[in-house]
Parts: structure tokens; sequence; C-alpha cells
């Protein structure tokens, strides 16, 4: 790869990549029986979509190691993207959620294939399990056969049983707390384990730890990486209600009807009068919404100065990570990229 980082340019590499890679995983697959066919285009469409971060972070992590970029490391990378894939085919199935990136999620997809049956719901969101187990051993795959030195794989591979015991975490904490009383601590915690830290933090360790980065440079990396991370997820709450779904790609009442443990919710909760919270309490949860009761929870919110709050937490998370590249040993061009993906991960639209 070239020195000269093109963000563009290497979120085109990723995406020939994972194409390539699940294109030939497809083919295996359907060579077993051609009745797999819808199942091996859902696995290829769940990994098809994504800003590329997580494999951007796990790039720079090995660059502010004073490595110099190679395919090899480029193949590592991806893996963090399947990861992701793999993450959100089963979070949709957990919050029933019906689209993503604008196109039916991967278990509403998968009841085409099952519509002549008795059962197309339950067995699509079966088939849509399995594709997201399938996502996340081929990432642990293509880490292992991305082609670095296998004493570099052994120096990450125990922050990958981090990553995925604290993903896993994350994930059942949510479930434990939707539809619970708001509370902002349970929420903060929620984004810590469920996105923050496979989002931003470990993809960046796993690229230093693969450079063999010395403790205190990991320790900068990790004090960058998880306010950074709890940032993103803070801007994704606040898209969710206030985004266009024309650019989001997800519905805006989804947190609302699920009563989700989002911290823009808890705040809202926080601040609320207890008439307010009657009335908030009447909405969450209630699956007969619809853009009327969405513009009086906005309305709501925004008279509370939630959605002001969560922005003010956003921007002190982001200057606490940059701050954390400061006098950290990082060179200057993986400083530069780190710094730019700091604004790039939260000031964003979708």
């Amino acid at each position: 790869m070239s020195e000269h980082w093109d963000p563009a340019g290497f979120k085109d590499r990723i995406d020939a990549l994972l194409e390539d890679f699940l294109a030939a995983e497809a083919e295996r697959l359907v060579t077993i029986d051609g009745a797999l066919r819808p199942v091996t285009e859902q696995l290829r469409v769940a990994a098809r979509h994504g800003k590329r971060m997580r494999a951007a972070f796990c790039y720079w992590g090995w660059r502010a190691s004073g490595q110099p970029g190679c395919d090899a490391l480029l193949r590592a990378a991806a893996s963090m993207e399947l990861v992701h894939a793999a993450a959100t085919v089963h979070d949709d199935i957990i919050d029933d959620s019906p689209i993503r990136h604008g196109l039916p999620t991967v278990h509403v997809a998968l009841e085409t294939p099952l519509a002549g049956g008795s059962r197309p719901r339950a067995g699509g969101r079966s088939l849509a399990m399995l594709v997201g187990d399938h996502l996340m051993s081929l990432a642990g795959q293509l880490f292992a056969e991305s082609g670095l030195p296998a004493a570099y794989l052994s120096r990450a591979r125990p922050m990958w049983a981090d990553l995925a015991r604290e993903l896993i975490a994350g994930e059942c904490l949510e479930i434990l707390a939707t539809g619970a009383c708001p509370d902002p601590e349970v929420s903060l915690k929620v984004i810590r384990y469920k996105t923050a830290k496979y989002t931003v933090e470990q993809p960046l360790l796993i690229g230093a730890l693969l450079a063999g980065a010395s403790p205190g440079l990991r320790e900068a990396l990790s004090a960058y990486g998880l306010p950074l991370g709890e940032a993103f997820q803070l801007r994704d709450d606040l898209l969710g209600l206030f985004g266009d779904p024309e650019h989001t790609g997800k519905a805006s009442l989804d947190d609302i009807r699920a009563n989700r443990p989002t911290a823009l919710l808890a705040m809202t909760w926080q601040a609320a009068l207890p008439s307010q919270r009657d009335h908030l309490a009447a909405v969450l949860g209630s699956r007969d919404l619809d853009d009327g009761h969405l513009r009086e929870v906005r309305e709501l919110m925004v008279e509370l100065e939630a959605p002001q709050r969560v922005e003010e937490l956003i921007a002190q998370r982001v200057r606490e990570a940059v701050r954390h590249l400061n006098g950290a040993g990082v060179p200057a061009q993986a400083r530069q990229a780190l710094t730019v993906l700091a604004h790039h991960a939260t000031d964003r639209h979708r």
C-alpha cells in the first residue's frame, strides 16, 4: 500500500477485499446445496455496507506503532468489518429492526425463500442468526489467514477474546436494561461494551499488538479509543431519533418502540418532571406509534435540552480522545489520521 493516507481509496480496498473473500465463501456454500443461495447472498449483503472505520482504526493502530502499510495487514484489518457485520445481523434480530441501510434486514429478507412454509418469520430469524454466527467465524478465518507472521498474530489473539466477550456482554446488558427505568449510567455502560470498545479501542489495540507496540503506546491508544467509541455511539443515538431515515437507513421510531436504554432517552427521563415522565412512559415500548408520537418525543427532548447534553458529551469525549494522541510517541502521520478519523466518526449524518 502507498504510504499516503487516502480514506476513500482505503474504503474501496476493504470493500473489494471483503467482496472477493465472501464471494469465494458463497461459492463453497452453494456447492453443498443450491438451496443455500439466498443465505449466501445475505452473507454478502450484511458485509457490503459501512464506513470501514473499524478496519481503519486497526490499520492506524499498526501504523502508530511505526510499521509500514502492507496487504497482509489490510486483510487482518478487514476482519474487523466482519465482526461488525455479525454484530449488526444479531442486533437486528434482537431489536426486530425491519431495515438497515435502507434495505430489509437479514432476518426480514430471509423470510422470502420461506414464504411457502408455515413459519417464515421464525425461519427467517433462525437463518439470520446462523448468518451472523458464520460472519463471526469468517472474521477469525480472515484474520488468521491474513498472511501476517504467526508470531504477530499470536500477540493479538488475547484481544480477540476480550472483543468477543465484551461485545456479547454489552448486548446482554442492553437486553437486560431494555424496558427498565431509563438510567444514564446504565446507558453509558451499555454504550461502552456494546459498541465503543469493538468499534474503536479494540481494533486500534489489535493493530498495535500485531505491530508489537509498547505498553505505553497501547495505553495511549486505549485512552484515545474508548472515549471516541462512546462519542461514536452517542452520535448514533442522536441520529436514531433526530436523523433523516433517508440518510440513516433506519426507522426513527425504533428506539422508542423498543424502549432501548439509550443515553438520549435516559437524559430526557432524568430531566423530566413527573407529568412529563408519565407522558413519556405511555409512549416508550408501545408498538402502535406514528410520526405524531415521534414529533412529541422529539419536542420533549428538545424542551429538556437532552440532545444538547448529548452533544456536549460527544464534544468532551472527542477532545479527550485527541488530547491523548499528543506526547504519546505516535508518528505525525498516524496522529493526523487518527485526529481526522475522530471527527469523521462523530461529525456525521448517517
